[in-house]
């Protein structure tokens, strides 16, 4: 048998004492050593690890060897790691060695193992040396895959996969043969995996699976080596203590805090409203704010595209809980509240969940609350958007109208809630309560008791609960602590409800008002479970805990906010026993009650036992330390109280046992109470009198410094502990402990990565990978300990799905974790990254328990009997439990508590300042488990016992601890520097000094004047620090050092400006003072102010112990080198960072915008600049006004910064203005946090162009938007041969044809360029010929687009077509890559290699077909959108930006920066919100900074000029005058400014001291104005170079109001090489719509493009090329002018190149394209939200340049006049309606009315067709509507007045719908609807022929139906149905109409008019009806003769054949005699 053998046995040179761990890995699979425990130099572990191999060793295979610091708790800590390459091995069989380690960045350490290996092949033979194999090392280490635990934790092979070696010559792969799992499994037995195991002897090895993978498992967790914490930025999270856990850096309380908040609502129209002929009105109703649409009349499918917005200012909780309500209301007036149609709810914070917080062109499904069994009332489509502070609303674009019709499809819904919501019932059921507080103070109570004459409880709650807008309350309780309700509230809702959650509140019934008591949220999301193995809402019967204001009773509450659930409650309330159960409704049932109101019922008592056994628990807390504590109270003793529930509370606690026995929380009876007393025998008789502490003893405090003061508790440490007890559901708690500890730890090791990310430091995905393996193994441990105690008292439903429903997520999370660790990569971490966030999201969902147990413990900090400040912590956090994983992260852990003040009080800066600092460690369990409660405390401690117990009662807990062990000694803060202070002054900076704050001592910086970046490079050394407990302990774990920074003021006290945590690292006395650890590294600190940020602090903090001989022992200290800086010591060299000279090159331009100071101009500017104490002076601006730029462009300094660029200290920017007399006033500042964009880096000479070089002059990447990355490299082409080498040509030919002109617009989706592409002759012959086929079909038939008729507004409407089509096209593309991930992950899982996935990936396709996701149909939507696209018309385009352009072009901040200068105060609201208001000016300017000495071939390139440094070819700043014109073109999403909801705007436009004002045309009640106009200014660059266009509101009386604004630096933009002066069309022509705008013509552009890049060209050469620099462009040569002649041009090849300029070498980049820019509009009154935006552009034109041509015109198109005119011939089975008055047979009195949608009034009616008895109608009557239409929007244009009080008419634009109804005329009363249609005159279904063929069908598959436009057809005639709807609410066709529908022009219309009805001219003929003269006489008998017939036609027939008969017959009888008698007697005669 093959093995390989190791024997590891020592590994020396470790520092430090410890316990070590040894992990071996050879192909993939790991060993972990014993644990060395105590070692210090040397760990000894003398162990064999054995490899049994089935394939014979590689020379090339490695053995790798990890030596860890070894910790029970958390993450072992890698010392080192050893790798060889086994092929001395593979040759000799046998190899002793010792070798040094490496550490994590590959660099030698001094720790060394010493290995033997063995190897024993199966013949004996050993390989050969291969050497071209050894070197041929594959570099790519991404492609590593670390298997480390993999392989352990399955049976089973995973593939191939490498084990990340660290080697000089980069990794060598391994690959592990399949086979060798099983090896692993047995050998799994043998591995020791913690202290525990080891002593206990080898342990057999078994094969028992579940054992095995639990074993795993906790091996996996911790000793994977890409979990090894880096050291984080801020070092409180690298946390490698196990008695200490970590502090909350983030102070203020965010919740209740009210924000600006903007709800916009669009209706936009309604459909198939139920109900007939009505006058709807819309009703948006938020919270209590209502508005209405207008009154639509006569119609069940209005159109409204009515525009609401709602303002707030509420805290978010309040906000979110707010409902939406929409309401259809029909025939709503004055008078009358209407009749409500159905509503629609739906909660704020669903919306504000969405993406992008909107829902865009939804349908709302209207329901009637009155009627839950009628199904859909309707539906009202509609836009909502809810806007916070900063949120960018992006409008989406907006799809084809036809898909929005599609009402199913797009529901208001978020993504997964079902289409058909079902009605369903949800029961609060409210039992009871307990620990109500006495609500009336003692006065009031007195009263009462002399009044009433008892002492009753003084409170009377009742229960109110509110869910989608409705309440629900139960019975008021009189006078009871302790009531009973055992009540349910009935809501019933649609369900999945739209609302997330439900408020339960105890309030207390007053007479005069009534009060809240407490108040509980209810999260429905967190209660149920919508997935396939979901559950419905359950929830208990569960006691809530409900906190709010302090239990003390004042009549006025300050802290009633608390109360009503808004922030942080601050103390025990009360608790409330309740469940929540959900049951769907069948509404079929007959017995439902369907109505929706709330009800309320009784519901009988609950057990006591339902809630869970009632346990005793033991709360114990210990007071180490209490320190900063605030000035304010120190002068009175201060005493610590520690309250749970209402146990501890010295007011109303319950506290005393009474009578021996406990005095129970519930009022149970005296045996229960006994079973549970005897429940823990031992104990039992020793608690006996065991009364709780709860507070500490009063103590006066002691002086820390100035600000502060603390404790004297020196070794004397207070406790205290509380019983109480609670119903045990401990379970709930620890499962959350467990995913909490999960997302903890992977939240630390996401923030490693970003950290790791962030510094740029080597192996980010090396952690992540660590990071998903530690959360894929957590979360299988979860699994295996989660399903325990299953069937314990007081389970609820909610528990048991719970627990499945959490099981089966973390079970999938761990799964999906290892699939994604697979797939890091270098390339992939930041997306993995994300991902992994995701999970973090998720476990932090999970672990929230909606069911609460035990409730918070609070601390207070009492002075003089009053409550100071207080801190909550939750009661899991400090549970215990015997698994370690459920303890709490902070049970038997000292924890660093920050006491805050309650409430309000807590908000801004009272609550940053810290009111006291406590070192506290807190333990609570279950009484019996008490033993462990003092084990997490420092060692070395002595218990003093309370003074009144008995001699037996050892064990009772103390109530003092007292430290004999003390250690001292010495810390050193080297405070070095801080950078991006928050300004605390009001010249924009501040004068700050740092207070560092170490156990009971203090000192302070010096104060630096006017910075926020100051260096004070200063030790700060505290000596004598005593610390007790014992030193091994200390060395792990030391207490945390907190450092405020503060701005000195010269008046009043220091100004808190922000506070951070650090750990100093520790040297023992028997340490050596060397690295790797001393001296230690600077590291950046994150200060934070309340939740914000407010800069870093660079320092590093090392605690020295002082030993026996004092502090001689200590390292050395410097002393103060600088002189002038008197005692401070300086920061030690060993420390301080290494330096080396740079040169900063500054060039000065120009200042703007500069504000007055202190009321006076700013005249003289001078900016200066400083850097690392070194700086440079500008040349002072002797006249701002007159030119505000700088005479000296160009200087530079030299200053010493660090080698590490992360270093490197900020640039200051200062601006100051030199008044006479020598004096200098600040103007403002600008502190450069990073000067990293700012370094050069020299160019690449290989590149192709700069773009891919990242050569920017400063090497500043601009091209970061996606919009301007660099295009896909050009097509080159192969033929080089006949041309000069070097050549690359740019083939232009590649792309479709459609165009006339033979060029073709084609939008490229990474750019949004539009580029012009050649197309070839035969091509447009085949698009010609395929055209003239289309037109036979006459299915798609397109107008030839005619050159005339096209405008500007044509190019316009295209290109927006354009934008939709690549949005839709990159969002399938994103679909498309989503799907392929999936198809990845599901490969992965399958275990299929790549090659593989071709194979496999049919049949997933097919699987995956079944599953129509959103994705596919995204996809599918796109490309029918392209499929289906007629032909489109030939039009040139331009690039229509949502954006700003700026945001494309990088601020157009190529090579000109701007640096914003501050003044004032900073702002406190919100992360600094308000900065825009400390703007006092801008400098523009740029830096540029190198290393000396530079490389000379820069300084030797032609042309270099040495004045100017780096900044070469550079634009002199002398004023220039430029024409600068303004497009405005339209606006969107006003917010509304006049009461009606709407605006009337128009534009002013701003330049300098232009303003031009288009107020006389203002365009009426509009929120959507299209403006079409361009303005002329002139201008003066620098002077006048920031544009602002607004949009005002227009008012008849009074100012007009500001709507929003937008600004443009016009500079940056004229300067910049992007050339954004006037954007470069697509094509060129000199004349009609498209004419070139620049007065440079293309190739004149080019020529100087090429001389100012310095490049060769441009070359024309024949045959339609154009070379420049080494790149060949074609193009067409030829142009039409006016008349129609070609002539021979080079414009169109200089124009090709211009478009493709990007491509060019060295100086190429993307040209601004012809545009059009979208532009926020905002309103100074309110920051940050978007007020509507603004289309618009820019062209700038030099006025010594030749003057442009006259402006485009781009007035809005008017709208086109046409007549509709609409001939009813005749109707057909139209339903019969009356009875008739003699027979009662059905008939109708028929009449068709016609109108178009919007012109109501105008309706049209045909005469009236009598007594159709069979529905048929015959008129002959002709409506005529004249309407103007706009063709490119497919609006009807109508202008009216909205009531008799407008000033003017409104303009409105409505799609085109012809409305035709049926109607049954009645004399006396009101007339019945029968039917209607609407076509929308766009898109309507052809005609039938005939009657018969007339049917449902063409209404109900209208969307598969083919559709025609009146618009192309002009002329249609067919039958159409008429349908309405029954009562089911199903459609039935109710007649049909033969119509005709002629669309003429206005022109058309005067040339030839028609009559209307039958009238002239043309006049129509008159229909053919029975006769109906005398019909009131002659009606009846006509009728009875037509029913006789109609009905017994045979009868009638048979009838009348008889008659005829019986005739015969009776005239036969009659004459037969006479003819006998004249025939005999004649014969006779």
């Amino acid at each position: 048998m093959m093995a390989l053998m190791v024997h590891l046995r020592t590994v020396a040179h470790l520092r430090g004492k410890g316990d070590r761990i040894a992990k071996v890995t050879f192909r993939g699979l790991s060993f972990y050593s014993r644990v060395a425990e105590n070692c210090e130099e040397v760990a000894h572990f003398n162990e064999t690890f054995r490899w049994p191999i089935a394939s014979r060793l590689d020379g090339n295979e490695m053995l790798e060897i990890q030596v860890y610091n070894y910790s029970k708790v958390f993450s072992n800590r890698l010392v080192g790691t050893f790798c060889m390459v086994l092929q001395k091995v593979a040759e000799e069989g046998h190899l002793q060695l010792t070798d040094t380690l490496i550490d994590d960045n590959n660099t030698s350490i001094k720790t060394s193992v010493t290995i033997e290996i063995r190897y024993q092949p199966m013949d004996g033979t050993v390989g050969v040396w291969s050497d071209g194999e050894f070197l041929d090392v594959p570099d790519d280490r991404d492609g590593m895959f670390a298997f480390e635990t993999d392989s352990l934790l399955s049976g089973q092979s995973h593939g191939s996969g490498t084990s990340p070696g660290r080697s000089l010559q980069g990794s060598i792969p391994t690959f592990r043969k399949a086979g060798k799992g099983v090896f692993s499994a047995m050998k799994l037995g043998k591995i020791k995996s913690s202290k525990d195991d080891h002593k206990k002897g080898d342990e057999p090895a078994v094969l028992d699976m579940e054992d095995l993978d639990r074993k795993a498992m906790r091996l996996a967790g911790s000793l994977d080596p890409d979990t090894i914490s880096l050291a984080s930025v801020t070092a409180v999270t690298t946390n490698v203590s196990n008695k200490r856990s970590k502090p909350d850096i983030k102070m203020e309380p965010s919740s209740g805090r009210p924000v600006d908040y903007q709800i916009s609502i669009t209706v936009i129209e309604a459909r198939q409203l139920i109900g007939l002929n009505m006058d709807p009105v819309v009703c948006v109703e938020i919270g209590d704010d209502k508005k209405y649409t207008s009154m639509k009349e006569s119609t069940n499918c209005p159109y409204y595209n009515e525009y609401f917005v709602f303002d707030f200012h509420v805290p978010p909780d309040v906000m979110f809980d707010k409902i939406i309500k929409l309401s259809v209301i029909h025939s709503k007036n004055l008078l009358r509240s209407g009749t409500l149609v159905g509503t629609f709810k739906m909660d704020v914070g669903t919306v504000y969940s969405q993406p992008e917080h909107q829902f865009y062109h939804k349908w709302a499904i209207l329901s009637d609350p009155d009627d839950i069994t009628a199904g859909c009332k309707g539906y009202v489509k509609c836009d909502i958007a809810v806007v916070g502070k900063g949120d960018n609303i992006k409008t989406p674009h907006k799809a084809n109208e036809t898909d929005e019709d599609d009402i199913e499809g797009n529901l208001l819904l978020p993504e997964g809630i079902p289409a058909e919501r079902q009605w369903a019932r949800f029961y609060v059921k409210i039992y009871r309560a307990e620990g109500l507080p006495k609500m009336n103070t003692s006065i009031m109570a007195n009263v009462k008791k002399a009044f009433i004459g008892e002492n009753r409880d003084l409170v009377d709650p009742y229960v109110q609960v509110q869910f989608a807008g409705q309440k629900g309350k139960t019975s008021v309780q009189k006078s009871s602590y302790e009531p009973i309700w055992n009540e349910q509230v009935i809501f019933t809702e649609l369900f999945p409800p739209l609302c997330k959650r439900l408020k339960v509140q105890i309030r207390d019934s007053d007479k005069v008002n009534d009060v809240a008591i407490g108040t509980h949220f209810i999260d429905l999301r967190k209660i149920s479970n919508d997935g396939d193995k979901g559950f419905l809402p359950t929830l208990g019967p569960a006691w809530v805990n409900m906190y709010g204001s302090t239990r003390q009773y004042t009549l006025m509450d300050e802290h009633q906010d608390l109360n009503d659930g808004l922030g942080e409650g601050v103390s025990f309330r009360a608790r409330l026993l309740l469940s929540i159960a959900v049951e769907i409704l069948d509404t079929t049932s007959p017995e439902i009650i369907s109505s929706t109101e709330v009800q309320m019922e009784t519901v009988s008592n609950i057990s006591e036992s339902a809630t869970g056994k009632i346990e005793e628990f033991f709360l114990f807390g210990s007071f180490l330390e209490a320190t900063m504590i605030d000035r304010k109270i120190g002068d009175k003793a201060i005493s610590f109280e520690i309250t749970i529930g209402n146990y501890g509370n010295q007011i109303d606690g319950v506290s005393k046992p009474s009578s021996g026995k406990k005095r129970k929380k519930d009022g149970e009876n005296e045996e229960e109470s006994e079973l549970i007393q005897n429940s823990s025998e031992d104990e039992a008789d020793e608690d006996v009198d065991l009364v709780s502490v709860s507070s500490t003893p009063h103590m006066k405090p002691v002086i820390t410094d100035r600000n502060y003061f603390h404790l004297p508790y020196f070794e004397k440490k207070p406790c205290v502990y509380i019983k109480s007890w609670w119903q045990d559901q401990r379970r709930r708690l620890y499962n959350s402990n467990m995913m909490d500890k999960i997302a903890d730890k992977l939240e630390e090791g996401l923030n490693d990565v970003q950290e790791v990310i962030k510094t740029e430091k080597a192996f980010p995905e090396r952690r992540l990978r660590g990071v998903l393996e530690e959360l894929s193994v957590g979360c299988s441990r979860f699994v295996t300990l989660a399903n325990k105690d299953v069937n314990q008292a007081g389970r609820t439903k909610l528990d048991r799905e719970r627990l499945k429903s959490c099981m089966r997520e973390m079970d999938s999370m761990g799964q999906q974790a290892k699939q994604i660790r697979t797939q890091v990569k270098k390339n992939t971490v930041r997306e993995k990254l994300k991902l992994a966030q995701n999970f973090l999201q998720k476990l932090r969902f999970l672990a929230d328990e909606p069911q609460h147990s035990i409730p918070d413990v609070f601390i207070w900090m009492m002075s003089n009997n009053k409550r100071i400040a207080y801190s909550r912590i939750p009661s899991k956090d400090i549970l215990y439990s015997i698994v370690d994983e459920e303890t709490g992260k902070d049970c038997g852990k000292v924890k660093t508590v920050f006491l805050k003040l309650p409430g309000k009080k807590g908000f801004g800066p009272a609550g940053w300042t810290v009111q006291a600092k406590l070192e506290l460690y807190l333990w609570l369990g279950l009484n019996k488990q008490r033993k462990d409660f003092l084990s997490g405390l420092p060692n070395g401690f002595e218990e003093i016992k309370a003074a009144k117990m008995g001699p037996g009662l050892h064990s009772g807990p103390p109530v003092s601890l007292v430290y004999n062990m003390k250690q001292v000694f010495q810390l050193r803060a080297h405070m070095y520097q801080a950078r991006s202070l928050f300004a605390a002054d009001s010249s924009g900076l501040s004068d700050p000094f740092a207070r560092v704050f170490f156990s009971t001592h203090s000192q302070v910086t010096e104060v630096l004047s006017e910075t926020l970046c100051p260096t004070w490079d200063q030790l700060l050394v505290f000596d004598d620090v005593e610390l007790f407990g014992e030193a091994s302990e200390l060395r792990d774990d030391p207490p945390i050092i907190v450092v405020e920074i503060y701005d000195q003021d010269t008046v009043g006290k220091a100004e808190f400006i922000g506070r951070t945590f650090a750990k100093p690292t520790i040297k023992m006395c028997d340490e050596h003072y060397g690295p790797p650890r001393f001296p230690p590294q600077l590291e950046y600190y994150q200060i934070y102010r309340g939740n914000c940020t407010a800069g870093e602090l660079l320092a590093a903090f090392e605690l020295l112990q002082i030993g026996q001989g004092g502090r001689a022992d200590l390292p050395p200290l410097e002393g103060p080198t600088d002189s002038e800086r008197g005692p401070i010591l300086p920061v030690p060299l060993g420390i301080r960072p290494v330096l080396s000279r740079y040169r900063i090159e500054v060039l000065f331009w120009g200042l703007r915008d500069l504000k007055r100071i202190n009321l006076a101009q700013v005249d003289r500017p001078r900016v200066d600049i400083e850097c690392a104490g070194r700086g440079v002076q500008s040349a002072l601006i002797q006249n701002y006004k007159k030119n505000p730029n700088f005479s000296t462009l160009v200087k530079w300094f030299e200053v010493d910064l660090p080698e590490n660029e992360l270093l490197h200290p900020p640039l200051n920017i200062r601006v100051v203005d030199c008044r006479a007399f020598g004096r200098y006033i600040l103007v403002g500042s600008h502190a450069v946090t990073t000067l990293r964009r700012f370094i050069y880096s020299a160019p690449d000479k290989t590149s192709n162009n700069w773009a891919t070089a990242a050569k920017l002059m400063n090497g500043y990447m601009v091209l970061t938007n996606g919009g301007s990355q660099p295009r896909s490299s050009p097509s080159l082409s192969s033929r080089t041969f006949s041309r000069p080498a070097g050549d690359i040509i740019v083939n232009m030919d590649a792309e479709p044809p459609v165009r006339k002109m033979d060029t073709v617009v084609k939008l490229d989706t990474m750019s949004d360029a539009v580029v012009k592409v050649d197309m070839t002759e035969e091509e447009s012959d085949k698009e010609k010929k395929k055209k003239k086929k289309k037109k036979k079909g006459g299915v798609e038939e397109e107008d030839e687009t005619d050159e005339s008729v096209l405008d500007w507004w044509s190019k316009y409407f295209a290109s927006i077509e354009t934008l939709k089509e690549t949005l839709k096209a990159q969002e399938a593309a994103q679909a498309e890559a989503e799907e392929r991930e999936d198809l990845e992950i599901a490969a992965e899982t399958a275990d299929i290699k790549p090659d593989d996935l071709l194979l496999k990936g049919s049949k997933t396709k097919e699987k995956s077909k079944e599953k129509k996701s959103s994705k596919d149909k995204k996809k599918s939507q796109a490309a029918d959108g392209i499929e289906k696209r007629p032909v489109k018309a030939k039009v040139d385009e331009l690039v229509v930006y949502n954006k700003e352009l700026e945001s494309e072009y990088g601020d157009f901040e190529d090579w000109l920066h701007t640096f914003n200068l501050y003044r004032g105060k900073a702002g406190d609201d919100d992360e600094h919100a308000l900065d825009d208001d400390r703007i006092v000016g801008r400098f523009k300017g740029s830096l540029c900074m190198y290393k000396l000495p530079l490389s000379e071939e820069i300084t030797r390139e032609a042309g270099f000029d040495p004045n100017m440094g780096m900044f070469q070819s550079i634009p002199h700043n002398d004023p220039i005058n430029v024409l600068v014109r303004v497009y405005v073109v339209r606006a969107t999403d006003l917010h509304p400014a006049d009461i009606n909801g709407k605006a009337d705007p128009y534009v002013v436009i701003k330049l300098g001291k232009s303003e031009v004002k288009d107020k006389e045309n203002y365009i009426s009640k509009q929120l959507n104005p299209v403006f079409g106009k361009s303005f002329d200014i002139e201008a003066t660059f620098p002077m006048e170079s920031m544009l602002t266009v607004s949009v005002y509101d227009w008012d008849l009386v009074g100012t007009d109001d500001l709507i929003g604004e937008t600004k443009i630096d016009l500079e940056n933009r004229f300067y910049s090489k992007y050339r954004a002066t006037c954007g470069i069309s697509s094509n060129y022509s000199v004349h009609g719509y498209n004419v070139w705008r620049d007065p440079m013509k293309p190739s004149q552009v080019l020529a100087k493009l090429c001389k100012d890049g310095k490049i060769d060209g441009p070359h024309y050469g024949p045959g339609g090329k154009v070379k420049v620099a080494n790149r060949i462009f074609t193009g067409p040569t030829e142009i039409e002018d006016e008349n129609g002649l070609k002539k021979q041009t080079e414009e169109h090849l200089a124009l090709t190149v211009l478009n493709h300029w990007e491509e060019i070498p060295r100086v190429g980049c993307k040209l601004v394209p012809e545009h059009v820019e979208t532009r926020p509009l905002l309103n100074p009154d309110k920051p940050g939200i978007e007020q509507g935006r603004i289309e618009m552009w820019v062209d700038m034109f030099p006025m010594d340049m030749p003057a442009p041509g006259p402006a485009i015109d781009i007035s809005p198109r008017k709208p086109k006049s046409f007549e509709l005119r609409v001939v009813i011939w005749n109707t057909d089975d139209v339903i019969l309606e009356d009875d008739a008055f003699m027979t009662g047979e059905k008939m109708s009195d028929i009449y068709v009315r016609g109108w178009l949608k919007g012109q109501q009034e105008d309706k049209q009616d045909t005469d009236v067709h009598y007594h159709s008895l069979t529905g048929e109608g015959n008129f002959n009557w002709r409506f005529v509507f004249p309407f103007d239409y706009l063709m490119a929007e497919e609006k009807i244009v109508i202008s009216k007045k909205e009531s008799m009080f407008s000033w003017d008419e409104t303009e409105y634009k409505i799609p085109p719908r012809l409305t035709m109804q049926v109607w049954d005329a009645d004399h006396f009363s009101a007339d019945d609807f029968l039917g209607a249609i609407e076509l929308d005159l766009n898109r309507f279904p052809r005609g039938a022929k005939t009657a018969k063929q007339c049917s449902l069908d063409m209404i109900r598959n209208e969307q598969e139906l083919p559709t025609i436009s009146i618009f192309k057809q002009k002329r249609v005639k067919g039958w159409w149905p008429f349908v309405a709807r029954d009562e089911n609410d199903e459609m039935e066709l109710t007649g049909k109409v033969e119509a005709e529908l002629h669309l003429v022009t206005a022109e058309e219309a005067e040339k030839s008019p028609v009559g209307l009805g039958r009238n002239e001219p043309d006049p129509l003929e008159k229909p053919n009806r029975p006769s109906s003269n005398m019909s009131w006489l002659l009606s009846p008998v006509r009728t009875m003769c037509i029913l006789a017939w109609r009905h017994y036609k045979l009868h009638c027939v048979v009838l009348l054949a008889a008659v005829l008969g019986l005739l015969f017959l009776a005239l036969l009888f009659f004459s037969l005699p006479s003819e006998l008698s004249h025939k005999l007697f004649n014969a006779a005669g």
